[in-house]
């Protein structure tokens, strides 16, 4: 898969969470079409760095440029720019009242401004793609959080963003679900996605990525082809972390 130009951009990114030093330093640049799969021990700053690529976190310093453009402050172009940037949580976030199918349609009608014939059109075939055209009728409580977490996916993808951020997708789900949700992410990597995805599954990060980032303690220690950092992580933090994971 080829990479094309830079997508996301960040520089010299800080933030602090009171006299906590969260990100040091970050120089992070992702090209279109690239799966960057963020690693490394929790507290280390992996889902503050993705919450600050569309601005949920504000940073201190340094700069966010995503398509050739500065994050914005707030307002309108803030919401067009995370129209740009799809994002799916640990939790599912659904709204519990709406059905699985108006939930897909929501942000398309409200953000993307489309008619609902044809939001409902993109949403049904969007579920048809997670595998769960069968269940669009139905309301969130009545799906498994594999389920769930895959209609998440196919919300934010009905944005057609040029992005997406997956914030440790599967740490919520029974284990029998977790192959559920990797399968469609898979997917979407094969299928030329940008994606920048923090997770613990190690499968996933040395099968779809192209590159893995390995964070501790808020700064990026490791950023190389997955096969070489699995093989022989250069920092002792990498090899601590990975014997203590990866059981041999």
């Amino acid at each position: 898969m080829a990479v094309g130009e830079p997508l996301i951009e960040l520089h010299g990114v800080n933030k602090h969470f009171g006299a906590l030093h969260v990100l040091r330093d970050i120089d992070l640049t992702v090209g279109r079409g690239e799966v960057v799969v963020v690693i490394g021990p929790s507290g280390g700053g992996k889902s503050t760095l993705i919450r600050t690529i569309n601005r949920l976190e504000t940073v201190q310093s340094g700069s966010i440029v995503v398509d050739g453009r500065p994050l914005p402050d707030e307002g309108k172009e803030l919401a067009r720019l995370r129209a740009e940037v799809g994002m799916v949580f640990q939790s599912f976030n659904l709204f519990g009242h709406r059905t699985v199918v108006a939930n897909v349609m929501l942000g398309q009608t409200k953000v993307r401004r489309r008619g609902k014939q044809d939001a409902e059109r993109r949403a049904l075939d969007l579920l048809d793609r997670v595998g769960l055209a069968d269940q669009a009728g139905k309301f969130p409580a009545q799906l498994s959080g594999g389920q769930q977490q895959r209609v998440a996916i196919a919300r934010a993808l009905a944005m057609d963003p040029q992005v997406m951020l997956f914030d440790e997708p599967t740490s919520a789900l029974d284990p029998e679900m977790i192959n559920e949700v990797l399968e469609v992410m898979r997917r979407l990597a094969e299928e030329g996605m940008t994606m920048v995805v923090v997770t613990h599954e190690m499968g996933f990060a040395r099968s779809a990525a192209n590159r893995v980032v390995f964070m501790a303690d808020g700064r990026i220690v490791e950023d190389r082809p997955p096969e070489e950092f699995f093989r022989a992580p250069e920092s002792e933090r990498a090899k601590d972390f990975l014997s203590k994971i990866l059981k041999h």
